[in-house]
C-alpha cells in the first residue's frame, strides 16, 4: 500500500492573513500528522456585496508572499474558478479528483463545529475525511454527534484571538497593527493602502 501525502486544507477569507493564521497553519503541520496545509483563499461571492473584502488576486497574492518561507505550507486558489456560491463538499471532490495521489482532511475551529450541522452534505464529509478542529473562544456548544466522533481530532493549537475584522479595524482608525502581520504582508497592505477607508 503506498503511503498518500496528507494535505489539510484551511479555508478563509484571509482579508488579510495574519499571525494568526500562520500559527495556527504552521502548529498543524509541525504538530500533527499532516504533512502540508493548504491555505485555501475563498474567493468573493458575487451574490454578496460585501465591500470590505479586498478583490481575490489581492488576498491570494497577500497568502503567497506570507508563506514564501514555510515550504510545507502552500496557498491554492482553487474554488476561483468553481461556480459560486461554493460548498466545501464540491471543493474537496475536485480536489480528490485532480489529485488522487493525496490524501486531503479539513481545519477548522471549534467555532465552525458548532455549526457543522448546518454545512450541505455534512454527513458525506465526516464519512469520507479527517476534520482537525482548533480551539476557539465562541459562544454556543458543540453537537453531541460530533463531541467524540472518530472522524474528529482535536488539536492543541494555541488559542488566537486575533481577527482580521480587528485589524481592518484598526487600520481604518490609524492604530499600528505591523506587529499582527507578517512583514511582507503588511508592506503590501501599507503600500496599497487597503482598508484605510
Amino acid at each position: 500500500m503506498t503511503f498518500k501525502k496528507r494535505i489539510g486544507l484551511y479555508f478563509g477569507t484571509f482579508n488579510p492573513i495574519h499571525v494568526g493564521h500562520l500559527t495556527i497553519a504552521s502548529y498543524m503541520v509541525e504538530f500533527s500528522d499532516l504533512d502540508e496545509v493548504w491555505m485555501v483563499v475563498t474567493p468573493h461571492n458575487p451574490h454578496k456585496k460585501k465591500s470590505t473584502l479586498l478583490e481575490d488576486n489581492h488576498r491570494l497574492t497577500m497568502v503567497r508572499i506570507a508563506l514564501e518561507d514555510y515550504p510545507n505550507l502552500k496557498a491554492s486558489n482553487v474554488e476561483f474558478g468553481m461556480k459560486q456560491p461554493n460548498y466545501t463538499v464540491n471543493t474537496l471532490a475536485h480536489l480528490e479528483e485532480k489529485h488522487p495521489d493525496l490524501a486531503f482532511c479539513l481545519i477548522m475551529g471549534e467555532d465552525n463545529l458548532k455549526s457543522f450541522h448546518k454545512w450541505k452534505n455534512y454527513e458525506v464529509i465526516l464519512d469520507r475525511y479527517i476534520i482537525y478542529v482548533y480551539p476557539r473562544v465562541s459562544e454556543g456548544k458543540i453537537e453531541t454527534q460530533f463531541s467524540d466522533h472518530p472522524a474528529i481530532r482535536k488539536v492543541n493549537a494555541p488559542i488566537m484571538e486575533l481577527s482580521s475584522t480587528f485589524i481592518r479595524k484598526g487600520i481604518k482608525a490609524g492604530k499600528n497593527i505591523r506587529p499582527m502581520l507578517p512583514d511582507v504582508v503588511w508592506k503590501y497592505v501599507d503600500e496599497m493602502r487597503f482598508y484605510t477607508k
